[in-house]
Parts: C-alpha cells; structure tokens; sequence
C-alpha cells in the first residue's frame, strides 16, 4: 500500500460490548482485521523498501537533487489533483472492490518498476525517467486507493475495539519503517534493486487476495450533490478557526519536514561521503533509525498530561521537529546523523499524529470522510511542493559554486529552519479552538512569553490544596 504518515481514524474509546467479550487475544481474535493487518505489513515493508530503492538508484545515477525532488513531485501531485475524488469514489462504490482493483493495479506497477530496472539502457537518464512515468501512475492509481484503506478497519472489528485495532495499526506502520529501509539497504549491498521491486510487487497482490476475503462493503446512499459536499467540507477547513489552525500545522510540517525521507538517499553520498555499498546501507539505516524513533516518540505520547493542551503541543512538537532537522543537516558523519535522526523521529509522530488527530475530532462525523480526505490532499500536495523546491534550492547551489556537501545541507536546512520558527510563531499566538475553547488565547500580555506557552500554566489544574494536578494521558 501506498506509504504516507497520515495516521488512522480518530480512536473511538472503547466501551465493553457483550456480544465481544474481552478476550486474551484481544483484537487480534477477530480472523479478517488480523490478516489484513499481516498483510499491511507486508505491503508496507515492500513499500518502504521500493521507495528507498527508488531514490537510491536516482541518487546514484544522476546525484541530482532535482530530481530526487521531480520523483516526490509526480508520485504525490496525482493524489493532490485526484484524491478529493477518490474520496467521493470510494463513498459511491463497492469499497472492497475498489480496494481490490488498486492493490492489483499497483502490483502490476510494482511489476513494470521491476522489468525497468532490470533493463541496461544506453543512458542512466532514460532509466530514471522510466523511474518517473511509473511513480506518475502509480501516484493517479493511490489516489482512489488511499480512501478506501481509510474504511477498511472500521467494518473489519466492533466499534468498541476500534482504538485497539487502529493501535496496532500504528505499530505495524513503525515497524515497517524500521525494517524495510534497512533491509533494502543490505539486500541493494549485495543484490540490484530488482528483487526489492519484485518483493513489492508480490506484496500488492498478497494483500488483494486478503481483501477478498473479507466481508463485501457496498456503497453507502448519499444524497445530494458531490461537489456540493465538498464544498460544505471546504468551508469548514477555511472558516473555521480551530480546523483553520490545524490546517495551516498539517500544511507546514508536511512541507517542511515529509521531504527529508526523500533527500536521505543523497545526504548519505555528498555530506557523508559514502558510495557504492556503504552509502545504501547508511541510507536504510538512518531511515530504519527515524522509525524506530518515531515508535519511541508514540510510546511516550501517553506520558504527555492529560491537560496539556493540543494548541500549545501541536505548535511545540513541529518546533521541535524543525530544530531536530536542522541539526541534522549540520551533521558530516553516520554516528552524529543516526543520533539526530532517532531525535527526528521522536518528534516525527508527536506533529504528524496530534495535529491530524486534533483534526479529526474537531470534524463532525457528518463531514469527517470528506474532511480527512481533502487535508490528505493539502498534505500530499504540500510534501511534493516541499521536496521540488528544496531540490531546485540546492542545485541552483552546486551551480552558483557551492560544493556538494554544503548544498545538500543547506537544502535540508532549507525547509527545517522556517518549521522551526513557525512552530515559534504558532507557540506564542496559539488558537485555543484547536482544542474546542472559543476564548482568547491570550487574556494577560505575560502570557505571551515563549516560557508560559511552553508550560501552558493558565491550563495546569489545581486541586484543593493549591497543588497542580497532572493527570497522565
């Protein structure tokens, strides 16, 4: 399945249901939820290893970051142009037939990278723009592909133990991050990258098989007009504050902080020096490094205070995550850059996962689908932007005389400090209806300060002893 770090539907908390009693098998017990989840694994780990052996080979063959930025481009404007409409598709058809035809189609794209790469062409270049036409398609089909893996878990177990399902969802996506860069690092090390793109291949078409299996979900009845209803969910992102706000949050991290998966491959060759073998496996290992972070970070988010709000968390957390970028960029070795990667990914979840769940529950059940589907769309549009510009940033730089080491770097740098003042900016103005709250953010000047808005003191409950009262989340 496609691989993007747009997390599941909001969790629903659970409630016992006496015709589901608890069992020590949990959610895990219900046969359908667990073998599709066995085969989103699957899928993802070929995902991530097809990506990474991807950039790779554009990396080597042209050490361009252009056109390391044109590859996030035509793999994400499609479901930009088209996902709106994928979500309206999967409203009004058969949701696991449609399921079903895009996990085959992809297979057969997966099939196509596969024969490409095993081909010898005159020059690298027609290899990588080969690279590119089926990364275009591949883009369109994901479009109508990634709405209907949205309702899939939803109808596969009892809303009462939706929480525990999309957990484990999260946990299989992390894990996929963690092995599949770093076994396609290994396997490119000692093979070409033909097997990865024959293993995703094969991935795409297992997870079909499981899909049919499962019980049929034909389309729901929707009255009215299509582009109506989109419009209705429009007006709510634009107009009102809290959903504005969070917005606004999705917008900048996915711009400013998606495109470094993308840029790994080159760091990896001019900032630390690597080639041939090395530079593979330094490259799966740092992307195996920020997943483990990021399972790290989600582990931790239930030691956050339960009162802490998500208009000063979500503005902290993207802060957070530009600086831990820009060190990054700073770095001229792997040890210093697997240090500052696993911070990255920390930090990774904590601004990816509550600004769309802030954004979730701000939506209406009425709007929810359409809601989510267009913020997938700003997302994927703002990720393609932010990698196409940084890569024309610091090719215009090896150009203008500076080295490739310092070019890279700076392009990296290029997107992780405005997120990080940002971050800043959105800490010290803050939107109080991000978390429902219609006052003013700020009711006294004192609590402009980046200090109060870091601790959120005006939020900290006290019990009748005076005493704070911090709840665990």
């Amino acid at each position: 399945m496609p691989t993007v770090d747009v997390p599941s539907p909001p969790p629903i908390r659970a409630a016992f249901d006496p015709a589901h009693p608890p069992s020590r098998y949990g959610v895990l017990r219900h046969k359908h939820y667990r073998n599709v989840l066995g085969a989103q694994f699957l899928s993802n780990v070929g995902t991530w290893m097809e990506m990474f052996a991807m950039q790779m080979v554009v990396a080597k063959a042209t050490g361009s970051l252009a056109d390391l930025g044109v590859l996030t481009l035509v793999a994400h404007v499609p479901i930009f142009l088209l996902g709106a409409f994928g979500g309206l598709m999967a409203d009004r058809f058969n949701r696991r037939t449609l399921l079903i035809v895009t996990q085959i189609m992809l297979g057969f794209v997966a099939v196509g990278v596969a024969v490409v790469s095993s081909m010898e062409f005159d020059s690298s270049r027609t290899l990588v723009h080969w690279l590119l036409i089926f990364a275009t398609i591949n883009g369109v089909i994901a479009a109508f592909n990634f709405p209907a893996w949205q309702v899939l878990t939803p109808r596969l177990v009892p809303k009462g133990e939706l929480t525990k399902a999309i957990t484990l969802n999260g946990i299989q996506f992390n894990l996929a991050r963690v092995i599949g860069p770093g076994l396609a690092g290994l396997m490119l090390a000692s093979l070409s990258a033909t097997p990865l793109f024959v293993f995703n291949a094969f991935s795409f078409f297992a997870v079909a098989a499981v899909v049919m299996t499962t019980p049929d979900s034909p389309p729901a009845k929707i009255a009215g007009d299509a582009f109506a209803q989109l419009r209705e969910a429009f007006r709510f992102l634009v107009y009102e504050k809290g959903p504005r706000a969070v917005l606004i949050a999705q917008v900048l991290i996915s711009m400013l902080a998606a495109p470094l998966v993308r840029m790994l491959s080159l760091f990896v060759i001019d900032v630390f020096g690597l080639g041939g073998k090395q530079a593979e496996q330094a490259g799966g290992l740092l992307l195996s490094i920020q997943g483990v972070g990021a399972v790290i970070g989600g582990l931790c988010l239930r030691y956050i205070p339960a009162w802490y709000p998500r208009h000063h968390f979500i503005p902290l957390s993207a802060a957070a995550l530009g600086l831990s970028i820009s060190l990054f960029a700073v770095t001229t070795n792997l040890v210093m850059g697997c240090i500052a990667m696993l911070i990255c990914g920390f930090f990774w979840i904590w601004s990816f996962n509550q600004s769309w769940a802030a954004m979730q529950v701000l939506a209406p059940d009425a709007l929810r689908g359409r809601v989510m589907s267009l913020t997938t769309v700003a997302s994927f549009g703002a990720t393609a932007l932010g990698a196409f510009v940084a890569g024309y940033f610091g090719e215009s730089l090896k150009h203008g005389g500076i080295n490739d080491t310092g070019a890279t770097q700076a392009s990296v740098a290029f997107l992780s400090l405005p997120l990080f003042i940002a971050g800043l900016v959105m800490l010290i103005i803050r939107t109080p209806e991000v978390d429902g709250d219609p006052r003013p953010a700020v009711t006294m000047k004192a609590r402009r300060t980046l200090w109060n808005a870091i601790t959120a003191r005006e939020h900290r409950p006290v019990n009748r002893e005076g005493s704070s009262d911090v709840p665990q989340m």
